[in-house]
């Protein structure tokens, strides 16, 4: 049976931080999955019309397809050529919330993200979408500075 981790990554320093921190624990760890992830902020709350939804839609879809290109497939590429599994997905939602449904969803006994790049007025207002992660997740996180 090996573990599985999921990796947030956020396409900034924070998330090369934590992609390395998962390889060095994945190495020491022997059998494990990687399960490296991107969520984009997406809020499924707004009045359009259908025009504007098809547009929406196909928006979303150039987003996942630009996300997997430049920030998931490198990451992936990167841990399989250090011997690793490791799998990629990108998702839209609550970053918090997308990060724990999928931990659930593939049995992960640990999410890694690194620190939030967060700040300014809506992280006082909302709080980071690590700290949401950490009071929120059903498995232990390791936040890497």
């Amino acid at each position: 049976m090996s573990t599985k981790l999921v990796i947030g990554l956020d396409g900034h320093s924070s998330g090369d931080r934590a992609l390395e921190f998962a390889k060095t624990l994945a190495t020491q760890i022997g059998a494990c999955e990687l399960l490296v992830v991107y969520v984009i902020e997406w809020s499924p709350y707004s009045f359009q019309t259908a025009e504007e939804n098809a547009q929406r839609h196909k928006r979303r879809e150039e987003e996942i397809s630009t996300a997997n290109e430049r920030v998931v497939a490198p990451a992936v590429a990167s841990l399989s050529d250090s011997g690793l599994n490791a799998s990629g997905r990108v998702r839209h939602g609550n970053v918090a919330d997308t990060l724990n449904s999928i931990a659930k969803e593939t049995g992960a006994s640990q999410i890694i993200v690194g620190r939030s790049t967060e700040s300014g007025l809506s992280k006082r207002i909302f709080g980071s979408s690590t700290a949401n992660l950490v009071m929120e997740a059903s498995v232990p996180v390791t936040v890497v500075n």
